[in-house]
């Protein structure tokens, strides 16, 4: 079998059931599985393999912790008009991700964007700035993103295992 076939068949399969899971029985949870399936991309992003793994998941976090960091500033130090205060605190965190590619464990910049746009996006659109500090799973942005991505990225391993033996 084609190995692209092979991961149509397997990705869509277990997408369809985390899924299920996210909306059914994890559903006390919040967990976002629309981050787990950009976690699942971002592995495969970052090569696919047990390095990616690694890389992708420190750096899905590593953005989630900088956004989260970015928006507590946003929200409790303003530096004037709030266009102003939100673009000096998010170029500064976005910066200082950036910056941290110098460290190879957060080295794979694009899938620590998707950490920190996930992270911004629940944060924002969930109206969850008021829990950047406190809470858990499902109102926590970094707590729920990163659980999240931990899992979509764990799926994106199995993922490709299943499909790299069927398409043998």
């Amino acid at each position: 079998m084609h190995l692209v076939t092979a991961l149509a068949i397997v990705i869509g399969a277990m997408g369809g059931l985390a899924t299920y899971v996210y909306l059914g029985p994890l559903a006390p949870y919040g967990l976002a599985i629309w981050a787990t399936f950009i976690a699942w991309a971002s592995f495969f992003h970052c090569g696919g393999n047990e390095a990616a793994l690694r890389n992708s998941i420190f750096a899905n976090l590593w953005g989630a912790l900088c956004a989260t960091v970015g928006l507590v500033l946003v929200t409790q130090i303003s530096l004037g008009a709030l266009p102003v205060t939100a673009g000096v605190w998010v170029g500064v965190s976005v910066a200082v991700m950036i910056l941290g590619a110098h460290v190879p464990l957060f080295g794979a910049i694009p899938a620590a964007v998707y950490g920190y746009a996930s992270t911004a996006a629940f944060a924002l659109l969930a109206d969850k700035l008021g829990t950047l500090l406190g809470g858990g799973l499902g109102t926590n942005p970094f707590l729920t993103i990163g659980a999240s991505m931990i899992i979509g990225n764990l799926l994106g391993y199995v993922s490709g295992k299943i499909a790299g033996a069927l398409a043998k």
